[in-house]
């Protein structure tokens, strides 16, 4: 990246400083989003029938998993997120803002992407109702989200048509905006939308979150009733 940015002058608005911190935070940030895996656990319980169990208990299901996903991620980010921030920036090639404005916001979007991220990996598990094995539809889910994310490259060196169509899905508000709000990049009333569009998405994930488990509680059958 800092090859391609010192040899291309105008690398989709980057410099060697700002590209250091696309590829040390975004690295930092992956383990968190489980776009790679694990599977969620919800997946397996479905294809066994356990989730006739968790259906049953008097704690709704979609936040029970949410919740404790969250705690997960929490630590990834702790062990993972944090040593990759110090090794940039003792490596001299992850450069942050001096302001305190983008670390309140970018903390905010770091949050809500990590929750949409679970919420429509929830939602991809419960196609398990009607499908006998995910394993498949998962292995697409994570190559689409990581690409159209910007995990590989950034959404700013997309083409134009492709880039306009990525953000119309929810893929670059879970990687690319939260980069751009922590790095600086997005500032003032671009981070505020950052954070505007992530908030619809979770709201539309949570929503099919509840049209999946409603339809999975009529299709579900378990030996004994």
């Amino acid at each position: 990246m800092l090859a391609a940015v010192r040899s291309t002058p105008g690398f989709g608005g980057y410099t060697g400083a700002s590209i250091g911190a696309y590829v040390w935070l975004s690295q930092g940030l992956l383990g968190a989003l489980r776009l790679m895996g694990p599977p969620h656990d919800i997946a397996d319980r479905v294809r066994s029938g356990d989730v006739a169990v968790d259906l049953q208990r008097p704690i709704d299901i979609q936040f029970f998993y949410l919740a404790t996903d969250l705690g997960g991620s929490a630590c990834t980010l702790a062990l993972r997120g944090l040593p990759c921030v110090v090794a940039g920036a003792i490596s001299a090639q992850l450069v942050l803002p001096r302001a305190i404005m983008p670390y309140l916001l970018g903390a905010a979007s770091v949050a809500a992407a990590v929750t949409l991220s679970l919420l429509l990996l929830f939602s991809v598990s419960l196609l398990g109702f009607w499908l006998v094995e995910t394993r498949g539809i998962r292995m697409l889910y994570q190559i689409l989200s990581t690409f159209l994310a910007g995990l590989y490259v950034p959404i700013h060196l997309f083409p134009a048509p492709l880039a306009t169509a990525a953000r119309l899905t929810p893929f670059p508000w879970l990687l690319q905006g939260p980069i751009d709000v922590l790095s600086g990049r997005a500032t003032g009333s671009a981070a505020w939308a950052v954070l505007g569009a992530q908030a619809l998405w979770i709201v539309l994930a949570v929503g099919l979150g509840r049209v999946l488990i409603t339809a999975g509680r009529r299709k579900l059958e378990v030996q004994g009733g």
